[in-house]
């Protein structure tokens, strides 16, 4: 090795994790989980289990029409998604939240939902029908039955007066009721992640675990029920629940600081919520780019990478791209004609063939982190089930755009979670078929209590 490849080792060395890393990992996640499911132990657990109070997945006999909503940005959609067994329709329109709106009250955005529901509801001439509907709200909740969550703080943009702390399940039926003019009720509320897992169950009976791996990252999968102290009510239903885990949470205690990089402790220092969401940083689309920039800023200014020549963007935080990590990782390696385009565009003038491998091996370096720890994620997940087969949801850009991640994650996962047969599976629209399918499955498990004389059944799936 000579002293300039032992410099470039030295400098990224942090960046390439043992597997007795990844098992220090799981064995940590695993600890700080069983907090979280306990009553005694939640309150200063990182990672807080929260019940969704879903309690069953599709078995592929829910049938008729159901109302969607999906609001997680700026865009929210309205859904009617027809099940017919295995078969599902989908029929779906956009319509924006004006910014006046998302800083108004929190009476006027539930108003202008109402609005969005009555307008798709006239349009497909539904007005004379009754129709259930499952309700994607994509932001931080504590769930106290399936049609009760109260939002706990606004993100992305949103700071609606009048909702923090309040149910939003509640809110939409006050807005319904203002009108008078329509007949919907919303059955159930649920993230991203539990719609990925049910989206993907309607047609895979083994899948028991959902994943994001987009800009932020998160799981859920299917607990025993005697394990879920935090829930509330005793509704009659199958013994297990979902549990939304919020694992990008873990590491908040300082448990990830024995592998944490300088690279990491930047970015954390920089985002907007410093010490908090530390797995997540390791491991999502938000941070990825960011933590690689850093990485060959280090390079270059050691006389390492393009000569030590620098440039304004190079140096400008969140301008290396998580795209940009994709594209490089994708590139032909003969003359390397993306890599250069990228360096081209953030105005670094010399770029040689072996600053475009260096820079490629960065890159690999710091997807493979994260493809690993999220895999140790999901391993400790399997490993905790003890289930001998299972089918695991993913959705999130990073997973489905990144040219290695699946690979890399299927590689991993088969070392970590040893004697387990597992499957990854990409989900379609968790957001939307996910939501009506859980109000779907509360329909059917509606139905078969009322056909035992047991009603009491509105909040459990």
């Amino acid at each position: 090795m000579t002293v300039l490849q032992e410099e470039v080792e030295n400098i990224l060395r942090p960046l390439d994790l043992s597997d007795d890393d990844y098992h220090t990992v799981m064995q940590s996640m695993l600890d700080q989980m069983e907090r979280g499911l306990g009553a005694a132990t939640n309150d200063t657990a990182p990672i807080k289990m929260y019940p969704t109070y879903v309690r069953a997945v599709p078995d592929g006999t829910e049938s008729g029409e159901f109302l969607a909503l999906d609001l997680g940005g700026t865009n929210f959609r309205v859904l009617l998604v027809t099940l017919k067994g295995q078969e599902v329709k989908m029929d779906s329109k956009i319509f924006l939240i004006p910014q006046h709106i998302m800083l108004g009250s929190g009476k006027h955005l539930f108003d202008h939902i109402a609005e969005c529901i009555y307008r798709f509801v006239k349009e497909h001439n539904l007005m004379e029908r009754k129709l259930p509907l499952g309700f994607t709200f994509s932001f931080p909740c504590r769930q106290k039955g399936l049609a009760r969550a109260m939002l706990t703080t606004w993100t992305k943009g949103f700071k609606c007066e009048g909702v923090e702390g309040h149910d939003i399940v509640a809110l939409l039926h006050e807005a319904i009721t203002r009108r008078g003019d329509l007949n919907v009720e919303c059955l159930a509320v649920i993230n991203d992640t539990v719609g990925a897992l049910m989206s993907c169950a309607h047609t895979d009976r083994k899948c028991a675990v959902g994943i994001i791996l987009g800009t932020g990252s998160n799981a859920c999968y299917i607990e025993k029920l005697e394990k879920v102290e935090m829930a509330e009510g005793n509704e009659p239903g199958p013994p297990e629940m979902l549990i939304n885990t919020e694992w990008g949470a873990f590491g908040d205690d300082g448990s990830l600081d024995f592998i944490t990089t300088d690279f990491d402790r930047q970015v954390d220092k920089h985002s907007i919520n410093a010490g908090k969401q530390r797995y997540e940083k390791f491991i999502s689309g938000m941070y990825m780019g960011e933590i690689v920039r850093l990485a060959l800023e280090k390079l270059r200014k050691n006389g390492l990478l393009f000569g030590g020549e620098g440039s304004y963007h190079m140096a400008t935080r969140g301008r290396f791209y998580t795209k940009y990590v994709s594209e490089v990782e994708s590139d032909d390696t003969d003359s390397f004609p993306m890599t250069k385009q990228i360096f081209q565009e953030l105005e670094i003038e010399t770029v040689t063939d072996q600053d475009c491998r260096l820079v490629r091996h960065v890159c690999a370096l710091v997807s493979r982190r994260a493809a690993f720890l999220s895999s140790a994620g999901v391993a400790c997940i399997l490993n905790k089930m003890k289930r001998p087969e299972v089918t695991v949801a993913v959705d999130g850009s990073l997973y489905r755009f990144h040219p290695h991640f699946h690979d890399l994650m299927m590689e991993k996962t088969r070392v970590l979670a040893p004697g387990i047969r597992y499957k990854f599976m990409l989900s379609e629209d968790g957001s939307g078929k996910g939501a009506a399918l859980v109000a779907a499955v509360a329909n059917r498990i509606l139905a078969e209590q009322k056909a035992k004389g047991n009603p009491e059944t509105s909040s459990a799936v």
